[in-house]
C-alpha cells in the first residue's frame, strides 16, 4: 500500500461542500439499500471508485482500534480491486498504548491529517463517523464521496453516494470483513489482526453491542491473525502518565446510587476518557459511568451504560448538542466533545458544573450528594 506524505495545506476557506456533478447524478443508483448483500455493496463501491485517480479514507480524530482497522481495510480493497491509490488519514493524535501498539506492530500505513492536502484527492472517504458526527477534520468546503460507518445513520449521510451506514453491527471493521469475504481476496495477516482487533476492541470481546454477523465476522478473522502481534498489541508497555491518570480518576471518583461521574481535570491524550468510562463499569452495582476531561481546547465526555431502556447515544447528543458541541454513539456507549476555547478559569469550572448536573437529570439521579471511592 502506498503512503503519500503531502506538504501541509494552507487554512481552508469557508465554503459550500464541494459536490461534483457526477456525484449529484449518482445518488439515485449508488446509494445502497437496506437488505443488500456485502457483495452488491462492494460492487457499487468499486464501481464508483473506478471514475477516480486518489483516495484520501478519513478516521475519526483521535482513532480508536476499529477506526483505524477499518480504514487501513478499506484503502487495500481499493487498490487492489479499483486501482485507485488510498491513504489513511486521521486528526488529533493516537494516544492510548494499544492503539500506538496497534499501528506500531502491524506497521499500518496512517497518516497525521498535518500531512494532508485535500485538493491532491479526488474521492473523499469516511470510515467509523459521519458528515454531521462532529468528530472529525474534514473541512467545512469538502464532503465525503463515501461513507461506512457502524453507528446510527444520520441525515446527511444520504448525501455521499456510497453509504453504508447504521444497523446493529458492533464495529465497523466487520463492514469491512464483510466486504474481503465477499471480495475473494486473500487478507494479509496484518489486516485480518487489525481488523479482528478492531471488532474486539469495539464490541468488548464480543460481550457489548454484538451481532451474529460481528461474531461470524470475527471467528472467520481469527485464524488468519498474527497472534504474537495480537499479543503485543493487547499487551503493551504502559507510560507513567496512564497510571498517575488512573490514581486521579480513582480519587475524583462520585458515586450517586448507580450512576459514578468522574472529572479527570486536564489528561494527556483524549481517548483515554473513554478508557476510565469503561473501567468504571466494573464497579459494582453501576448502571452509569461518566467520565470527562480537557485536551487542548474542548472537554471531552465518554458516557457508557448498562441499562437497556437507555440509549447512551441519544442522551449525550441531548446534553451535548444543547450545548453546541458534538456527540455520538449508540444504545450502551458514546462520547462527545465539547469546545472551551477562550474560557476562563472559573467559567470553564461552572460549565463542567452544569453538564454534570444536566446529566444527573438524564441519567434520572435525584440525589446530588455523592460519595467517594476513596
Amino acid at each position: 500500500m502506498k503512503v503519500h506524505l503531502p506538504m501541509r495545506q494552507p487554512p481552508d476557506e469557508p465554503q459550500k461542500p464541494r459536490i461534483r456533478p457526477e456525484v449529484r447524478a449518482a445518488r439515485m443508483t449508488l446509494y445502497p439499500r437496506g437488505g443488500e448483500s456485502p457483495r452488491a455493496k462492494l460492487d457499487r463501491l468499486i464501481q464508483y471508485a473506478r471514475s477516480h485517480e486518489r483516495a484520501l479514507i478519513l478516521t475519526h480524530d483521535n482513532p480508536d482500534p476499529d477506526s483505524i482497522a477499518a480504514g487501513v481495510a478499506l484503502a487495500y480493497l481499493l487498490e487492489k480491486l479499483a486501482g485507485v491509490e488510498a491513504i489513511v488519514a486521521y486528526g488529533g493524535i493516537v494516544g492510548r498504548a494499544e492503539n500506538r501498539a496497534l499501528i506500531k506492530v502491524l506497521k499500518l500505513p496512517v497518516v497525521p491529517i498535518a500531512r494532508v492536502v485535500f485538493d491532491d484527492y479526488d474521492l473523499i472517504c469516511m470510515v467509523d463517523t459521519q458528515p454531521e458526527q462532529g468528530n472529525h477534520s474534514l473541512p467545512a468546503r469538502h464532503f465525503p464521496d463515501v461513507v461506512i460507518d457502524h453507528h446510527p445513520e444520520r441525515p446527511d449521510s444520504h448525501l455521499a453516494p456510497i453509504a453504508d451506514v447504521g444497523g446493529p453491527i458492533g464495529a465497523t471493521s466487520t463492514v469491512l470483513a464483510e466486504y474481503f469475504r465477499a471480495s475473494g481476496l486473500k487478507v494479509p495477516a496484518g489486516l485480518a489482526t487489525a481488523l479482528f482487533y478492531g471488532i474486539k476492541a469495539d464490541t468488548r470481546d464480543l460481550g457489548r453491542q454484538t451481532t451474529p454477523t460481528d461474531v461470524d465476522a470475527y471467528l472467520w478473522l481469527f485464524p488468519m491473525t498474527d497472534k504474537d502481534a495480537l499479543g503485543a498489541i493487547e499487551h503493551p508497555l504502559l507510560p507513567e502518565d496512564y497510571f498517575r491518570l488512573y490514581h486521579t480518576a480513582i480519587e475524583r471518583a462520585q458515586v450517586y446510587g448507580e450512576v459514578v461521574i468522574c472529572d479527570l481535570g486536564t489528561i494527556y491524550t483524549p481517548d483515554m476518557v473513554a478508557e476510565i468510562a469503561e473501567r468504571f463499569m466494573y464497579l459494582e452495582d453501576m448502571k452509569w459511568s461518566l467520565a470527562f476531561a480537557q485536551y487542548e481546547d474542548a472537554l471531552f465526555f465518554s458516557v457508557r451504560t448498562t441499562d437497556r431502556r437507555m440509549n447512551a447515544g441519544r442522551l449525550i447528543r441531548e446534553v451535548i448538542e444543547a450545548r453546541g458541541g458534538s456527540a455520538g454513539g449508540h444504545g450502551t456507549m458514546a462520547g462527545a466533545r465539547l469546545p472551551v476555547k477562550g474560557l476562563g478559569a472559573a467559567a470553564n469550572r461552572k460549565l463542567r458544573e452544569e453538564v454534570v448536573k444536566d446529566f444527573l437529570d438524564a441519567f434520572g439521579v435525584r440525589a446530588r450528594k455523592p460519595k467517594k471511592l476513596v
